[in-house]
């Protein structure tokens, strides 16, 4: 894998991940989008991607989060999602766990909040968009229903608080996962995250 099968991949990679913002009812925030994240299984890949992205932006950020490096890379041009600009993108070193498809993974969406945490955050997005409910507490029938087809009655949901070592801006995250595929939800852009790395 390298920078050109990644550029080659990406349309169908947004086209999927537009289709699963429109079947959560997401679409309808017209939240930004911050980053786009990428998975890899080994060192010699990571590093080959860090020096081809190096080439169409520069690194923002280059921290240990939850024992490995984990870059943002600002990129020169966006990548594009329908309306979205997406200026950065997270490109982690491997860890333990060996993902079954390498490449574009997921994207970020940032939803404007003062949360500080999970709890707080997951309420205000349930209260924007109250279908949302069922799919975080994991009714897979309200999640079927959503998706539209049968296929999609897999929507998994993840609740977590990553923070980097030099972090002091929480950014508490919901993930919800389907078909290979995840949608991430938080209250801060990464550059504002970034920006917090410098303080103190």
């Amino acid at each position: 894998m390298n920078y050109q099968h990644l550029q080659h991949t990406w349309a169908d990679f947004s086209q999927r991940i537009s289709a699963f913002i429109h079947r959560l009812g997401l679409e309808n925030l017209a939240l930004d989008c911050d980053h786009a994240a990428l998975r890899v299984n080994d060192n010699q890949t990571a590093q080959l991607l860090v020096d081809e992205f190096c080439q169409h932006g520069k690194i923002i950020s280059n921290n240990i989060i939850n024992g490995r490096p984990i870059l943002i890379i600002k990129l020169a041009a966006p990548l594009v999602i329908g309306k979205m600009k997406i200026q950065c993108v997270e490109l982690p070193f491997p860890s333990d766990k060996a993902y079954p498809i390498e490449g574009w993974e997921h994207i970020e969406l940032v939803f404007p909040s003062q949360a500080q945490t999970c709890d707080e955050l997951v309420a205000e997005l349930i209260e924007k968009v109250p279908r949302l409910a069922d799919v975080i507490a994991g009714n897979t029938i309200a999640s079927n229903a959503i998706a539209g087809s049968d296929e999609n009655n897999d929507i998994k949901v993840k609740q977590s608080s990553p923070k980097g070592d030099k972090e002091r801006l929480a950014n508490p995250t919901i993930a919800f996962k389907a078909n290979g595929i995840c949608v991430k939800v938080h209250p801060h852009d990464i550059q504002k995250i970034v920006e917090s790395e410098q303080i103190g």
